[in-house]
């Protein structure tokens, strides 16, 4: 397929889910790019990096947003930085899909009230990968 995927997932919000990230990464990798692998990297820093080093990463953010065929974000960590992707997937019109583990966590109705944004709630991952496979058409050989 090659498209370019922009995948979401909190970073400095907690990095509790960075092994799932990786694996839904990985996941995407079999049929498209995804251009923000290092969001599975479980060894990122969760601090800040001062004004210029995080203006380094917004534009460069930014600029992958701008590039990307769609949005994929894992949001059962909630992350301000990801809500701002979000919004800003929406203004570029990105077709956008939010994940998130609903026994763990309820999605703001920012999110679940805007009609823009598909929302696929799940309980195990091989849920989430069998969504990942419809949105991504993935065919089993």
């Amino acid at each position: 397929m090659n498209r370019k995927v922009y995948f979401a997932g909190s970073i400095r919000g907690g990095r509790a889910d960075a092994g799932l990230y990786k694996q839904i990464i990985d996941h995407i990798n079999k049929t498209d790019e995804v251009l923000t692998e290092h969001v599975g990297d479980g060894n990122l820093s969760l601090k800040e990096n001062g004004r210029s080093r995080d203006a380094f990463i917004y534009n460069r953010d930014m600029n992958w947003m701008r590039q990307c065929d769609l949005v994929i974000a894992e949001c059962t960590c909630p992350s301000l930085g990801v809500g701002y992707e979000l919004a800003s997937a929406k203004q570029l019109g990105k077709p956008v899909y939010i994940f998130y583990d609903h026994s763990k966590t309820e999605l703001s109705a920012m999110l679940t009230g805007d009609p823009y944004f598909t929302i696929c709630s799940y309980q195990n991952k091989e849920e989430i990968f069998r969504e990942l496979d419809k949105i991504l058409k993935f065919e089993i050989i």
